[in-house]
């Protein structure tokens, strides 16, 4: 007995109900071609995940309904493919009664449809509500059991269970599916990327294979969705937990495995992708965060200010690798206290990756501002005034070109500096999305060293000057000026950020743990008068277990100071 399986790990839009389910179709063509009896899609595939607030308007939930229809329609002769389809259900009104159901009147669903008829629906029984997630606000839990059978060609029957990603990292559903008599355990998800993640994954479900003796198929998402990305890593488990088959990461695919009968018990097998480093799992996020934002989004093309320092480099170079040189446009934008190795660099990157490269030079604008504002400021020294004057006129003009030509502006601000405030509101921050924010300055560095050493789209080699690298890091706002002069070494200061930031540590805590109390007194000072402006930052790729975005809701009027 054999049963052969595939994962539609495939990048879906949020919204795009018509062109998902056409992928979903397409893909159940070629399975049903090759002889699959399981199709399996990601967790709320057919509208995208996440729709947030899409999810509360009736002729939305209307669209996914008339989506749904269409894929059982028109796979109706794909006679013996099961199809499972993740998208949102309503509740019933006598389930709604039952449980004074108002707000949220939705499940997160997943049906089975098999020859033009949905013949089985489940609903996620556990709804996640932290870091990015926040479930409760649309979706109410399933109470159900999810098995479904399916018939084998040589005419056995397979009885799977179906779990929807939360519901995985929970004891009881696998386990009372397999009471149900599930031989094999089916994960439908919608996980989002960050740094280790993917390890994570395959240990809890190891967990879950080795506690109940059953193998499980991860079926995941791959794409883009604003500040989030998913890797796809789909995989296979075998009933002892040892890991039968890995799909590619950062890419669409169709995954097939064979589930099969082998003495008393079943095994499952598939091809297994190798395993990738944590810089190079980075770097493929980030590129496919750029890549799906700006593609999905319509933008023609992006642009970004080069300084010649190693932050606006390394946006370039994943511009570059998510877009193609073509589609990327850089500008240097020159002050009196711009190095002349700074226009020597940017201009050597840029020939290096083959990008269009212009030069603005502020200073007659700088001088304007400081004319016309002369009589006001008359008597008082210059200060950070005048170096965010020239921020905002780097910003005025990268927003100009991106208003008289369309190409979205792309800032080049790090996550330690979006902590501290080590930015300008209007200046550098200002612009249509935020590669980087989410990585701090020494990922930086390493990012760099890590692509001057691979061409993973083959873009080019090296493609980052070693002078960028290695040279300190300044903003170039007043004479001589350094970042450190202003902030902690970046080794203390990403260090501090991730214990507070990141993992809740005390301020206490963190100088118990050998860091000085004036460094940690003044970072968590920075992070809390900072908030302002970090509610006016683009959206960034999120690749952290925590970032300034949907999991950081602090607010900005507070008087709490530990």
């Amino acid at each position: 007995m054999t049963l052969p399986i595939c994962v539609a790990q495939l990048n879906f839009v949020v919204g795009d109900m018509a062109g998902n389910a056409q992928k979903i179709i397409a893909a159940a063509q070629q399975a049903h071609g090759s002889g699959v009896r399981v199709l399996i899609t990601p967790e709320l595939a057919l509208c995208g995940y996440a729709a947030e607030d899409l999810f509360l308007r009736p002729a939305f939930i209307d669209a996914c309904d008339d989506a749904l229809k269409t894929i059982a329609l028109q796979t109706a002769g794909f006679h013996g493919l099961h199809i499972v389809v993740g998208h949102p259900a309503r509740v019933p009104d006598e389930a709604r009664r039952e449980r004074s159901v108002s707000v949220a009147r939705l499940y997160n669903a997943a049906s089975v449809l098999l020859n033009g008829a949905v013949t089985h629906t489940y609903a996620k029984r556990e709804l996640p509500n932290y870091q990015v997630f926040d479930e409760r606000r649309y979706f109410v839990p399933g109470q159900c059991i999810g098995v479904f059978d399916v018939g084998t060609a040589d005419g056995e029957t397979v009885r799977v269970g179906l779990m929807i990603c939360e519901d995985a990292w929970f004891e009881a559903p696998a386990a009372q599916a397999k009471a149900a008599g599930a031989q094999l355990l089916v994960v439908i998800n919608a996980s989002p990327f960050h740094t280790g993640k993917g390890g994570e994954r395959e240990a809890a479900m190891q967990v879950r294979t080795q506690a109940t003796g059953l193998p499980l198929v991860y079926a995941h998402l791959v794409g883009g969705q604003d500040e989030i990305v998913f890797e796809g890593r789909s995989f296979v488990l075998d009933a002892d937990g040892s890991l039968a088959g890995r799909a590619v990461s950062f890419e669409e695919t169709l995954f097939g495995c064979t589930f099969h009968r082998q003495g008393a018990g079943w095994r499952i097998e598939a091809s297994t992708d190798r395993d990738h480093s944590a810089d190079a799992d980075l770097w493929h996020a980030l590129v496919l965060g750029v890549r799906d934002y700006i593609g999905k989004n319509g933008f023609p093309s992006a642009l970004l200010g080069l300084s010649g320092g190693i932050d606006s480099a390394l946006v370039l170079a994943i511009a570059v690798d998510a877009l193609g040189a073509d589609r990327v446009r850089t500008v240097m934008m020159p002050s009196p206290y711009t190095a002349d190795i700074s226009w020597i660099d940017a201009r050597d990157m840029a020939e290096r990756l083959g990008v269009r490269y212009d030069e603005i030079d502020i200073a007659p604008q700088f001088e304007a501002f400081k004319a016309s504002l002369a009589g006001e400021f008359a008597g008082l020294p210059e200060d950070t005034t005048e170096e965010n004057l020239q921020a905002r006129i780097r910003g005025t003009l990268l927003m100009a070109l991106s208003n008289k030509f369309g190409g979205i502006v792309l800032t080049t601000g790090n996550k330690s500096e979006m902590a501290t405030g080590y930015c300008t509101l209007y200046g550098d921050m200002a612009g249509g999305f935020a590669v980087i924010k989410d990585v701090a300055k020494t990922a930086v560095f390493r990012l760099a060293h890590w692509r001057n050493a691979h061409d993973p789209y083959g873009t080019g080699a090296n493609p980052i000057p070693e002078r960028i690298i290695t040279r300190p890091p300044s903003a170039e706002l007043r004479p001589d000026q350094k970042d450190q002069d202003s902030l902690p070494e970046y080794a203390v200061l990403d260090a501090i950020i991730e214990r507070y930031m990141e993992n809740d540590e005390s301020p206490a805590q963190i100088v118990a743990e050998g860091y000085s109390a004036a460094d940690v007194d003044k970072v968590v000072r920075l992070i809390r008068i900072n908030e302002y402006k970090r509610r006016q930052a683009p959206v960034g790729v999120r690749v952290t277990h925590r970032s300034f975005g949907k999991d950081w809701r602090y607010p900005i009027t507070s008087k709490y100071r530990a």
